[in-house]
């Protein structure tokens, strides 16, 4: 059976959204997290060390310590939503991954409409996309058990989530956003203010008013906007900045 996208329900229901990332690669992170109340969590695959098998390991222990869990806050049985950050925008990695399972992508680094599009179709099947076929062997459906709902539901289902790290991604947010199966735009602090000329270790001005064009950018755009916590701000003050994703955190800086 395959679930509606949680993240994807909260959104449309004008909720808002908490994660954690997942960077470890150990299952039994992924475990405990399940009950931690998080609505999502994001698999690290561009900085962490991990691999779509760990990540298969990871979705099946969020899925089973998920069970008997409190459902409280209008939070999906099943677990927080599975998201991988994919190495790069790479299409071949993007189809692996959601065979593997996951409910949606994260692409890093996303700089022109272009390159987002890339990511869109790599996330769809055809005709709206390239993601090859092959849901009579994939996790994603069961191994096949799942293979025609997952076909007629899928694409409707999975997050593609922009990753917006550079001031020329953006310049292009608007063009960005008028990409069709955009889901979400995320803004990546620490990259921007690299990429802008700052140091990221050290708190400045000019670096968070790069990060503040970023949000009034994402704003006017109308698609939802997701960050980690930044410029000293917590969750629920990124909240009431407008963010309606916060990842914040990660199973290594919790046992740091």
């Amino acid at each position: 059976m395959i679930r509606s996208n949680p993240v994807k329900a909260r959104l449309a229901a004008g909720r808002k959204s908490l994660g954690l990332w997942l960077v470890a690669n150990s299952s039994m992170n992924a475990e405990i997290v399940a009950r931690a109340g998080v609505d999502f969590v994001i698999i690290d695959h561009e900085h962490g060390p991990g691999d779509l098998m760990g990540a298969a390991a990871q979705m099946q222990a969020l899925r089973s310590g998920s069970i008997g869990a409190a459902n409280d806050d209008g939070r999906a049985p099943g677990g927080p939503a599975a998201f991988i950050r994919v190495p790069w925008n790479d299409t071949p990695y993007i189809k692996r991954a959601l065979d593997t399972g996951a409910e949606g992508i994260m692409v890093p680094y996303v700089e022109t409409a272009a390159e987002a599009e890339v990511a869109v179709r790599a996330c769809k099947y055809p005709p709206a996309g390239n993601r090859g076929c092959a849901v009579s062997a994939i996790r994603a459906t069961g191994f096949g058990h799942d293979s025609a709902e997952y076909w007629n539901r899928i694409d409707g289902e999975v997050c593609t989530i922009i990753q917006i790290e550079t001031q020329k991604g953006v310049a292009n947010i608007p063009e960005i956003a008028q990409i069709d199966g955009v889901d979400i735009l995320f803004i990546g602090p620490t990259d921007l203010t690299a990429t802008g000329g700052f140091n990221p270790t050290v708190p400045a001005a000019e670096a968070r008013a790069i990060i503040e064009s970023a949000e009034a950018a994402v704003k006017a755009s109308g698609k939802p906007m997701a960050a980690v916590p930044h410029s000293g701000h917590s969750p629920a003050e990124m909240f009431d900045r407008g963010y309606d994703l916060v990842a914040a955190g990660s199973d290594l800086s919790l046992i740091r």
